[in-house]
Order: structure tokens, then C-alpha cells, then sequence
């Protein structure tokens, strides 16, 4: 259950790094969109971490 967890987190962060990289690429996209976006990317990651140490 927790790999498969972990696994989808992992998915989920890699899909925000996506729409983080593809946000930077267009001028038109506001900078809070992104700050929103890094900070689900760090939420996420914390996750992944708290999962892979504490279990």
C-alpha cells in the first residue's frame, strides 16, 4: 500500500515539475500560478519523503 502510494506521489511530482517547466516557457502564465504550482511540488515531495522514512 505504501509503495503504491509512493508511486503515485512520484507521479504527481514529476507531472507538476512538467507544468512548472511549462508555465516558465510562457510570459503569459501569472507568477502566482507558478509559486502555486512549486508549492504543491514541495508538498508533494514532502509527502514522498515522510513516506520513505517513517515507514
Amino acid at each position: 500500500m505504501i509503495q503504491a502510494q509512493l508511486s503515485d506521489l512520484e507521479l504527481q511530482h514529476r507531472y507538476l515539475e512538467q507544468e512548472i517547466a511549462e508555465a516558465l516557457q510562457h510570459s503569459s502564465i501569472d507568477d502566482l500560478v507558478i509559486v502555486g504550482l512549486k508549492r504543491q511540488k514541495l508538498r508533494v515531495k514532502e509527502q514522498i519523503e515522510y513516506l520513505r522514512h517513517h515507514h
